[in-house]
């Protein structure tokens, strides 16, 4: 029965000291991801599913540093579930313990869950309506693609490597490797 850890901020140079700092529980592992909680391919993430066990708990600073959606949310947190494993949010104050599958838990999972995705979705709007405003006042130039990720995730596909192990080795979503190769086909 292990305790471990789970921390994720957005970036690389997010720091994530503020996570968990203050639970006084000493892990047995921690897995930590740099990069957005849009999506669930994340490379600390997926080795965390690998390395827990029935009877571990995984702990997490806080619902919206595990996903940022509800069906991601109840996904991760269900199959953690299943496989009896306890999920802990020390923010939130929430247990989800495997084998506990009482109605006001899954209430409670759910109401954050939408809160974590509204949140979400309430960046999203701010980020496009200051891009639109910076457009309009001619400051923003967009985005430039990153020509040699670009250029390695369509070498590594072209050798065979399948699509997850791409963006793994990149550092980019599965979701940046299909636009990356759709892109590449639609120039051909």
């Amino acid at each position: 029965m292990a305790n471990v850890a789970y921390l994720r901020v957005s970036t690389a140079d997010q720091n994530t000291a503020r996570q968990l700092s203050e639970s006084g529980i000493s892990f047995e592992k921690t897995f930590t991801d740099k990069c957005s909680g849009g999506t669930t391919n994340r490379p600390a993430l997926e080795q965390m599913k690998e390395y827990v066990r029935e009877g571990d708990t995984i702990h997490i600073h806080s619902i919206d540093r595990l996903a940022r959606n509800l069906d991601d949310l109840s996904s991760l947190v269900n199959e953690w579930n299943d496989a009896g494993v306890t999920v802990q949010f020390h923010k939130e104050s929430l247990t989800f313990a495997a084998g506990d599958s009482s109605p006001m838990s899954k209430l409670m999972l759910q109401m954050l869950g939408a809160v974590a995705q509204f949140e979400l979705a309430m960046i999203q709007e701010r980020r496009r309506e200051g891009i639109a405003k910076a457009k309009a006042e001619g400051r923003y130039k967009g985005g430039t693609a990153n020509l040699e990720k670009h250029q390695r995730i369509r070498q590594l596909r072209s050798e065979g490597v399948s699509l997850r192990k791409v963006a793994t080795e990149v550092g980019v979503s599965l979701s940046t490797v299909q636009r990356v190769l759709a892109s590449a086909e639609a120039a051909q």
